[in-house]
C-alpha cells in the first residue's frame, strides 16, 4: 500500500491534485462568461445558462457510467482516457462558431470530466493505507476547490484580454500537459481487482440506495441545495454585469473567490459533525445560507459578496456532512451510494437555473432571493425530517 509522506504518495496525490485543479477549472470556466456569451448570440439568461448547465449536467449523468467501468477495465487506464477526452474537447471549443456547436462540445467536454470524480476516491481506497488516505483525500477535496476558483477567475480575466473564444486554448493546452503529467506520475494500480460488468447488479444496487429513507432524504437536501447556490452565481453575474454596477468578466469572475470559506466550512464539518447529529449540523449549514442570501438582497455591493462568502461556508459545511452521512449509512455497495449523491448533486446543478429563471424575469434579484429562501426552508425542512428518521431507524 501508499504509505504516507513516501515519493509514491506525494507521487500520486500530486497527479490526482493536478487532474482535479484542472477538471472542475474546465467544468466551472464558462460561468463568468455567461453575460458576454448573453450578448455574443443575442440569448436570454435563462437560454445562456444552458451553456454552462449542461456540462455539469453530463458530468452527472457520466458517473453512473466511469463507476461501472472502472470497476471492469481499470482506474487509471480510464482515467487517462477521460483527462486525454477532457483536453482535446475543451480545444475543440477554441473553434466555436455557434450556440449549438458550444452545447455540443461543452456536453462532450462534461462527460469527460467524469471520470476523475468517480475513480479518484475508489483508486485512493484500493492503493492508499487508511493513514495515507485520510491525507490524501484532504489534499484532493481542496484541489476541487481551487480547481473551480481557478477556472473562473482566469477566464474572466483572459476574456478581457481578447474574444471570449481564447480563454480554452491556455485551458486546453494545460489540460494536454495535465494528461501527460498524470501519466507520468500516478502509480500503476497494484491492488485493482476486476470485477465483470453486471448491469442488472448495477441498477438493483441503486435501487435499493433509493428505497433506504436516509439516504434518499440526504440525495434530496445536497442535489436541492446545489440546485440554488450554484445557479445563484449565475444570475449575480448577470446583475452584477448591467447598472449600476458594470462589472467586467474579470472583476465578476473575483466573485469565486467567495468559495474559500467553503474550503473551511468542509474542514469543520467532522468536528460539527462530533458534536451535533449530522442531519442538525446539515440544518445549521441550510440556515447559514439562508442569511447569506438574504444579506445579497442589499445593492452595496460589500454586502452582496459578504453574503456569498456567508452562502458558501453553509453549503459547503452541509455538502460535507451529507457526504460523509451517505459513506456511514450504506449498508452495502458504498461506492455506488456515493455515486448517486452526486448524481443527484450535479443534476440539480444543472436544472436549478429553470426553478430561478422565472423569479430573475419578473421579480429581478429580489425574485432570486425569494425563489432561493423558499427551496432552502425545504431543504431544512427535510434535514430535519432526516434527524428524525434516523433516530427511529436507530432505536
Amino acid at each position: 500500500m501508499i504509505e504516507k509522506n513516501t515519493p509514491a504518495f506525494y507521487a500520486a496525490s500530486f497527479a490526482l491534485c493536478l487532474a482535479a485543479v484542472f477538471v472542475f477549472a474546465n467544468l466551472h470556466m464558462l460561468q463568468p462568461l455567461l453575460p458576454l456569451l448573453s450578448r455574443e448570440f443575442q440569448l436570454t439568461p435563462l437560454q445562456t445558462s444552458w451553456s454552462y448547465a449542461i456540462g455539469t449536467l453530463a458530468l452527472g449523468l457520466s458517473l453512473l457510467v466511469y463507476g461501472a467501468l472502472s470497476d471492469s477495465y481499470g482506474r487509471r487506464t480510464l482515467l487517462l482516457w477521460s483527462l486525454g477526452g477532457m483536453a482535446l474537447s475543451t480545444l475543440a471549443l477554441t473553434q466555436v462558431e455557434s450556440y449549438h456547436s458550444l452545447l455540443v462540445l461543452r456536453a462532450l467536454q462534461g462527460f469527460c470530466l467524469g471520470g476523475l470524480p468517480a475513480i479518484a476516491i475508489a483508486y485512493m481506497g484500493e492503493e492508499f493505507s487508511k493513514t495515507a488516505m485520510v491525507v490524501a483525500v484532504g489534499y484532493y477535496i481542496s484541489a476541487n476547490s481551487l480547481g473551480g476558483i481557478s477556472g473562473r477567475l482566469l477566464s474572466g480575466w483572459f476574456a478581457e484580454m481578447n474574444h471570449w473564444q481564447w480563454v480554452f486554448w491556455p485551458m486546453g493546452l494545460g489540460s494536454a500537459l495535465c494528461t501527460y503529467l498524470v501519466w507520468r506520475y500516478l502509480p500503476k494500480s497494484s491492488y485493482f481487482q476486476k470485477q465483470p460488468f453486471q448491469l442488472k447488479q448495477a441498477m438493483s444496487d441503486n435501487w435499493f440506495h433509493l428505497r433506504q429513507k436516509t439516504l434518499l432524504l440526504t440525495y434530496l437536501i445536497g442535489g436541492l441545495n446545489f440546485f440554488i447556490f450554484l445557479n445563484q452565481y449565475t444570475f449575480v453575474a448577470f446583475r452584477l454585469s448591467d447598472a449600476p454596477y458594470l462589472l467586467s468578466s474579470g472583476w465578476i469572475g473575483l466573485l469565486f473567490i467567495t468559495y474559500l470559506t467553503g474550503t473551511v466550512g468542509s474542514a469543520l464539518s467532522g468536528k460539527v459533525g462530533q458534536r451535533i447529529h449530522p442531519a442538525l449540523g446539515m440544518a445549521l449549514g441550510i440556515a447559514i445560507m439562508m442569511l447569506g442570501t438574504v444579506l445579497t438582497a442589499f445593492n452595496a455591493l460589500t454586502l452582496i459578496v459578504f453574503g456569498f462568502f456567508i452562502s458558501a461556508f453553509g453549503f459547503f459545511l452541509c455538502h460535507s456532512l451529507a457526504s460523509s452521512w451517505v459513506n456511514q449509512q450504506a449498508v452495502k455497495a458504498k461506492a455506488s451510494a456515493s455515486a448517486l449523491y452526486l448524481v443527484f448533486y450535479y443534476l440539480g446543478a444543472s436544472s436549478g437555473g429553470l426553478y430561478l429563471s422565472p423569479f430573475w424575469q419578473h421579480w429581478g434579484w429580489n425574485g432570486v432571493v425569494a425563489g432561493s429562501l423558499l427551496m432552502f426552508m425545504l431543504t431544512l425542512l427535510l434535514s430535519l425530517w432526516l434527524k428524525r428518521s434516523a433516530k427511529a431507524e436507530s432505536g
